[in-house]
Parts: structure tokens; C-alpha cells; sequence
């Protein structure tokens, strides 16, 4: 192979471990986000009082809204990030949230994909070119 063709994989396998290393540091970013905010965070219990509703392909997709109340005796509202179909709530069900203390409208449920979705998905998309882009650098030198 030509060393022209040669350098240029290399700088595209070099762009795809650097995509990986991006978003890999995305994903521990979340996950040290969601740290701090289990460390300094409040927990409460939350009730879901209704659901946001819109249409996905041909099924309809439910997006819980949680009421609770912070430590100032304020109601306040929360709407998961979280759709599904069918609903994983029921109206009027008692949930764990935790919120920012500064700032009550940050808040999650206490669930490993309340606390943990982006973590895994980053880390899921950056896992490929991690692996792709880092072994053609590693055994291409040898």
C-alpha cells in the first residue's frame, strides 16, 4: 500500500478513536453529574399526577408528570425525559425523585435510567469507535 494511503487511514482511524474519546468523556461527564447530584441532592417522594401524551409511529407515548413538594414547602413539577408505551406509571403512584438543592427543577427519578441514560447511551455509542479506531492504531504500528 502507498505511504499516502496508508497515512490518510490512519487519520481516519485516528478521527474515529477521537470521536470514541469524545463522547466517552461525555458519558463520565453524566456520570459525575449524577454523582454530585446523589451526593448533594435531596430525595423526596414525587406523585404522578398526569401524563404528557405524542404520537410515535403508530403507538401513542406517555411522559409521566411528577408533583413533590421541596424543602421550602414550594410545589413544583417535574416531566420525566422518559416516554414509553404503555405508560410505566400509573396516576397518582409515589415515586423517588432527587433534585438540586439550588435549583428544584433539576430533578430525576430514582431509577437506573433516571440517573443513568446518558452515561450508557454515550458510552454504548462511543464503545465502537473506541475499539475500531484504537486497534487499528495499536496494531498497525506493529
Amino acid at each position: 500500500m502507498s505511504k499516502n494511503k496508508t497515512m490518510l487511514w490512519v487519520i481516519f482511524y485516528t478521527f474515529l478513536f477521537l470521536i470514541g474519546a469524545f463522547l466517552a468523556y461525555g458519558a463520565f461527564n453524566q456520570f459525575q453529574k449524577t454523582r454530585n447530584l446523589l451526593e448533594k441532592g435531596i430525595k423526596t417522594t414525587a406523585v404522578v399526577t398526569e401524563f404528557s401524551t405524542h404520537r410515535s409511529d403508530s403507538s401513542t407515548m406517555y411522559t409521566p408528570v411528577f408533583e413533590f413538594t421541596d424543602r421550602s414547602q414550594n410545589k413544583q413539577t417535574f416531566k420525566s425525559g422518559i416516554s414509553s408505551s404503555p405508560p410505566a406509571y400509573e396516576i397518582g403512584e409515589k415515586v423517588q425523585l432527587i433534585y438540586d438543592r439550588t435549583n428544584p427543577k433539576k430533578a430525576r427519578t430514582v431509577s437506573f435510567w433516571g440517573l443513568y441514560r446518558w452515561s450508557v447511551i454515550l458510552l454504548m455509542i462511543a464503545a465502537p469507535f473506541l475499539i475500531i479506531g484504537g486497534s487499528y492504531l495499536l496494531y498497525s504500528s506493529s
